[in-house]
């Protein structure tokens, strides 16, 4: 299957669990279900894949670790933006963080014109919006500052695992570091999910849907193409939450909307017309 369609299913996925995590926030904390996203997707994934049973080197072990706290560390800091941020501006702001990987590792006018329209395309999708109160904003616009930071780190950080070892195998592993990391400050935030069988469950659908889908999808996908190609394929997410909106709920794009897709979809067309990466990595 082409990248570009992985990144459209894993945008139903991701899309489809925020819209279960968004009515556990008024039961559980934002962070809280981040964690607890972590955990579940970790233990299942575990369950899959068994990493105990693959060989490890020191190398491709830490690099899975490191690989999690970065992942983790992006997931607390998105949903804590939000609480203080309106979410278009948030997706606007954090996409920084794949508009630097892209700039600094493209590899020539294609990467660089691809990622302009890519950038300007999110921003208009995302109908960029700072309306909240001034001390919301600056602390709002820190943490979505920091998630861009861990999204740029999760792009390079992803590739180099995905390369190297197992990919699927180390997200477990690296799910798994990420989860213990954070536990000492975000286990007690959690602990709502223990008084309601159907708050589990519906804990488990955020998990599996917005993080064990996606996640292993773009493991597959880290394999196929190279960082900068990654970065501007990551601007279908915004779109096919925009395509979702209007076919499933009736929001119909406005006409910037319409404008957003065209550069998003012209972006992605440049990326696939790629050679093969300098890393002798197949192309998508």
């Amino acid at each position: 299957m082409p990248a570009p369609a992985l990144f459209v299913v894993s945008g139903l996925a991701q899309y489809g669990g925020a819209a279960v995590a968004i009515g556990l926030f008024d039961r559980i904390p934002a962070a809280g279900v981040a964690w607890l996203r972590l955990v579940v997707a970790a233990l299942v994934l575990l369950a899959w894949r068994r990493p105990w049973r693959t060989p490890w080197t020191r190398r491709s072990l830490g690099a899975a670790v490191a690989f999690g706290v970065v992942l983790a560390t992006m997931n607390v800091t998105f949903y804590l933006a939000i609480e203080h941020l309106p979410l278009g501006t948030a997706v606007a702001i954090e996409f920084i963080g794949p508009v630097a990987v892209a700039a600094l590792t493209g590899s020539g006018w294609r990467d660089r014109l691809a990622i302009g329209l890519a950038a300007v395309g999110v921003v208009l999708l995302a109908g960029v919006t700072l309306s909240t109160g001034e001390g919301e904003v600056v602390l709002g616009l820190a943490l979505i500052l920091a998630a861009a930071a861990c999204w740029a780190g999760y792009v390079v950080l992803g590739r180099r695992v995905a390369v190297g070892h197992d990919g699927v195998t180390s997200l477990a592993v690296a799910m798994a570091a990420g989860a213990l990391v954070w536990a000492p400050v975000l286990a007690g935030r959690g602990a709502p999910v223990l008084t309601s069988p159907a708050l589990v469950l519906a804990v488990v659908a955020v998990a599996v849907l917005s993080s064990v889908v996606p996640y292993a999808l773009e493991q597959t996908v880290l394999r196929r193409v190279s960082s900068a190609t990654f970065a501007v394929l990551l601007a279908l997410l915004p779109a096919t939450a925009a395509v979702v909106g209007a076919v499933a709920l009736r929001q119909w794009p406005h006409p910037v909307d319409v404008v957003g897709l065209v550069l998003v979809s012209a972006a992605i067309a440049l990326t696939s017309r790629r050679r093969t990466p300098p890393d002798g990595a197949a192309s998508a």
